[in-house]
């Protein structure tokens, strides 16, 4: 069995999977971040001024929410094409981890903003209204009514965002995004090894798991306190 299995991921293949793991990491840690740091303010500044919100501009909502929306909408596959030019303008290259980041960033920052706009509707209307009758400005607001209330949902959503993330990292492998989506293409697809392809998924099936369960533990723990 260990011969087999020695025959199937030689150790140069080996390397090639730890290395692609840690390229996936890099990918999805990044444009989580990065995404993040875009979209809980862009998610703020929607809740804010919608409707009955504390910075109630319909114009700029409505516009801010198309743009969203747009970003949202486009499939990642053509996003990845069409940003080209940004992300050869931003990192030099349209290949590689580094390029990779770039669209994935962009595609982050509209979903990690709606989710956070939907957390922040779950907010009792009662505290904003009590801190607004207290003479809190709006800065108080946000930082000491609705984050730390809506925070739960929003470490949720961020789970989310980055499991969305993890399947995005895999297609951006097929445009030579590196990472274990680029492996499973050159060797599990091109050289015709299903088992690198079978093993990819695995990852990939394992990485998310473990996501989901960290982000699920957080926002239980947070539920708590």
């Amino acid at each position: 069995m260990l011969e087999q299995l020695q025959s199937w991921f030689p150790p140069a293949l080996i390397d090639l999977f730890v290395l692609s793991f840690w390229e996936t990491l890099v990918m999805v840690g990044i444009s989580g971040f990065v995404g993040a740091l875009i979209g809980v303010p862009l998610g703020v500044l929607l809740r804010l001024t919608d409707h009955g919100g504390v910075l109630q501009n319909a114009a700029f909502n409505r516009t801010v929410g198309g743009i969203v929306n747009a970003v949202r909408s486009t499939p990642f596959i053509i996003l990845l094409v069409a940003i080209i030019p940004f992300t050869r303008l931003i990192t030099g290259s349209s290949i590689g981890t580094a390029a990779a980041v770039v669209p994935l960033t962009i595609a982050a920052a509209p979903f990690i903003a709606r989710l956070v706009e939907t957390s922040l509707r779950e907010v009792d209307s009662g505290l904003i209204e009590a801190a607004q009758a207290m003479g809190a400005t709006t800065p108080q607001i946000v930082f000491k009514v609705l984050l730390p209330e809506a925070f739960p949902g929003i470490v949720a959503g961020f789970t989310i965002t980055l499991v969305s993330l993890t399947g995005y990292s895999a297609m951006a492998g097929a445009i030579g995004g590196g990472g274990l989506g680029d492996l499973g293409i050159r060797y599990g697809y091109q050289r015709f090894l299903p088992e690198v392809m079978l093993a990819v998924v695995l990852l990939l099936i394992v990485f998310v798991q473990a996501v989901q369960s960290l982000g699920d533990w957080l926002v239980h723990r947070l539920n708590k306190k």
